[in-house]
């Protein structure tokens, strides 16, 4: 469970929320990611980090994409870690980026998590520049993640954390993951096409 992060000072891509609700939300999203993308180098690992666990509504959000993505990604076309039935969680997070830092060189790391924010931006998407904080929506320290980072607000935060996401809507966890989930394998698709990904060529 994350915490919702200002636009930083200096940030090259302007940071992106947007209402799940929002018609044409998913052309939106594959946009943006694109523009991330475009500072990729063709052959450097894409790596798709999927942060939560099964043992709570709202924090599951990132484990359904994962398992998501698994089923979709058939080609190859990026490494991913956390599924519903292999979560990354507060218990584990830095064994998983110890070995993804020693398994890849210089991968670019997408980190996937719910968060908690204000009222108004319940159902929202957000995609932005930089790591995401894992825990402090619910005061912990764990390592940050990605080189980029993409969130669902699942609900409102500032108040009994824990409660609040044992409390969450599932339907609304399940749309979040849904349009995160293809948005993130449309854009990875999309930016493969030209070259094959150095993930398909290690089979």
């Amino acid at each position: 469970m994350s915490q919702i992060q200002p636009t930083e000072p200096g940030q090259e891509i302007p940071y992106l929320k947007i209402s799940h609700t929002e018609p044409g939300i998913q052309s939106v999203l594959i946009h943006r990611l694109l523009l991330h993308f475009a500072k990729v180098t063709p052959g450097q690992d894409l790596v798709v980090v999927c942060i939560g666990t099964d043992r709570s509504t709202g924090d599951c959000l990132g484990p359904l994409v994962g398992t998501s993505l698994a089923k979709m990604n058939t080609f190859n076309y990026f490494h991913l870690y956390g599924t519903l039935e292999e979560p990354v969680h507060a218990m584990n997070l830095k064994e998983t980026l110890e070995k993804i830092n020693h398994t890849f060189q210089s991968p670019f790391i997408i980190g996937v998590d719910a968060c908690l924010g204000q009222t108004s931006s319940v159902g929202s998407i957000q995609i932005v520049q930089g790591p995401l904080r894992p825990g402090a929506g619910v005061n912990k320290e764990l390592p940050p993640v990605g080189d980029i980072h993409v969130t669902g607000i699942v609900n409102v935060g500032g108040f009994m954390e824990y409660f609040v996401l044992q409390n969450t809507r599932l339907s609304l966890v399940m749309r979040l993951s849904d349009i995160i989930s293809s948005s993130i394998y449309t854009a990875i698709k999309e930016w493969n096409r030209g070259f094959i990904p150095r993930a398909r060529r290690e089979q």
